[in-house]
């Protein structure tokens, strides 16, 4: 097995914390459809990046825009 150096991996996990704050930040500020908001975060969080993407094309209502 080859041993990956961190370096590497610092830009995936950027990434993944960028991601998972900004499906929490437009979770905080968007009309969610389903299920509640704190199952949405715990789902954002439990499984990056699906998770996010299901709340992003799922769980938020049809033109809950934030302006």
């Amino acid at each position: 097995m080859s041993h990956v150096p961190m370096a590497a991996l610092l830009p995936l996990v950027v990434v993944a914390v960028g991601f998972v704050g900004f499906c929490w930040y437009d979770l905080s500020r968007a009309r969610v459809r389903y299920l509640p908001r704190w199952v949405w975060a715990i789902i954002c969080l439990v499984s990056i990046p699906v998770g996010g993407i299901v709340y992003l094309v799922v769980g938020r209502e049809p033109g809950s825009d934030r302006g």
